[in-house]
């Protein structure tokens, strides 16, 4: 759901009705200093940080970013530091606490599990992120957009409070070579950490192929597996062999590219359905092919609890009455490479004169690939950032060629974007699967939004829980 859209309102809301409520832990350290800085008037942001079991940390976040009253409209976000393999103390700090702050706020006023989404190809902030979100006490890590065969044995050691390194994929490096980026309970505690709870795991994986690797390739043990179809929202897996278009520019999907239950099931773990399963009867049909449930992301990234903008909602729910509302899997927009959904709501940077018109500016980095420089060291570019600018740091000026600032225009989706004066306000990047089209269809007779309660309502009708 891209940045804050599943935030802890959204998490806890799907939580209390007894389902698995998910935030996203996509710079989550963008997220909370901006929250503070826009003046956190619920409260709940310091609440949540007076909870948090290093107190001076907290208090140093709270210094550096919360400002009464908030910032003014017209008033730029003070930046976070960019991520890199040597990251800041202040960086690590504030990312850790952000999982933390994040998790455990959607775990209040329930018993229901909760669990926190990563992105396997942001890997530099990775290994706070999963810190912060296990002193929370978070119960399932879900993590995709790659092979995150590392990934349960980090869980296992930062939950014993041991040292742990993770392998960074970078650009140009030679085959011998290895980059890592590491976190070390101890250090960060000061002296002995906690022993923690260790959550779950789930691989979102597109193939069998993939899930096989997981389960018995895996640095730990994997728990379970979110099975998604390219029809999802945000970031879908590359189709199965060359890479073909559509007449329209899409990726071209084909049988291939649907995963082999049968295979995914004699791997004896349980999964859950996603792409285009967040509509009534999928669920049970979900059920009846062997799964223990549907992942659903595009309904709830529209109702009320979510953190899209509510004018963003309204004209989805408008274009989506009008049967106008359409999703474009582009295979240019993420600087990943993966393909990225993108909801063409006119103003937003999906809308081709728009794009053109902004500034091409990387200030948040967490899109930005590590590269080795002839001398051996590390740098940092992104498709997206200013082309002569990636040119000059190595980079194929063909690989610029419609590369959108995801980091600002996602941020931009949930009220979190940049002000900038020669430009003025940073413009949104709106997701969703294929299924965003009939969106409307969950507004309730005579109402122009809906609820959490809902789309579950809806979606679990008529079907008998086993």
């Amino acid at each position: 759901m891209g940045v804050a859209v599943s935030g802890w309102h959204l998490a806890r809301a799907v939580s209390r009705l007894g389902h698995l409520g998910v935030v996203s832990g996509t710079a989550l350290a963008v997220v909370l200093a901006r929250r503070l800085q826009m003046g956190d008037p619920e409260g709940a942001l310091r609440d949540a940080l007076s909870q948090f079991p290093y107190q001076d940390m907290a208090a140093r976040i709270v210094a550096e970013h919360y400002i009464p009253g908030g910032k003014s409209e017209n008033t730029p976000f003070r930046l976070t530091a960019m991520p890199t393999l040597q990251s800041r103390k202040d960086l690590i700090e504030l990312t850790v606490v952000a999982n933390f702050v994040e998790v455990f706020l959607a775990r209040q006023g329930h018993s229901g599990p909760v669990g926190i989404n990563y992105l396997e190809k942001i890997q530099i902030p990775t290994l706070s992120s999963i810190y912060g979100a296990i002193l929370g006490g978070v119960d399932y890590i879900l993590m995709g957009a790659g092979i995150p065969r590392a990934i349960p044995g980090v869980m296992d050691q930062l939950s014993r409070g041991e040292k742990v390194e993770l392998r960074i994929d970078v650009e140009g490096a030679d085959v011998n070579e290895v980059f890592t980026t590491e976190f070390d309970p101890r250090a960060f505690c000061g002296g002995e950490p906690p022993i923690l709870k260790r959550p779950k795991f789930l691989g979102i994986v597109a193939s069998a192929t993939l899930a096989m690797t997981l389960a018995k390739k895996a640095s730990g043990q994997v728990d379970g597996f979110i099975v998604e179809g390219p029809t999802a929202g945000g970031h879908n897996a590359p189709p199965r062999g060359p890479m073909q278009l559509t007449d329209a520019g899409e990726p071209l999907y084909g049988p291939r590219d649907n995963a082999d239950l049968d295979k995914i099931r004699a791997l004896g773990l349980p999964f859950w359905l996603a792409g285009s399963y967040g509509r009534p009867g999928k669920l049970a049909e979900a059920l009846s092919l062997g799964a223990a449930g549907v992942q659903v992301g595009t309904a709830f990234a529209f109702c009320n609890e979510s953190g899209i903008l509510p004018e963003l909602r309204k004209q989805a729910f408008a274009l989506s009455r009008q049967g106008a509302l359409q999703v474009f899997t582009d295979p240019k927009a993420s600087p990943t490479g993966f393909p990225f959904k993108l909801a063409r709501l006119p103003g937003s940077l999906a809308d081709a004169p728009v794009y053109e018109a902004r500034p091409r500016i990387c200030d948040l980095g967490y899109l930005r690939h590590p590269y080795r420089k002839v001398d051996g060291t590390i740098g940092y570019r992104c498709p997206a950032e200013p082309k002569a600018n990636y040119v000059r740091k190595g980079g194929l000026i063909e690989d610029t060629e419609g590369r959108k600032c995801i980091c600002n225009g996602l941020s931009g989706t949930v009220g979190l974007g940049q002000f900038r004066s020669e430009s003025g306000q940073e413009l949104p990047v709106v997701t969703g699967g294929d299924d965003l089209a009939e969106v409307a269809a969950f507004l309730p007779p005579g109402q122009d939004s809906y609820s959490a309660a809902d789309v579950v309502a809806r979606l679990t009708e008529g079907v008998v829980e086993g």
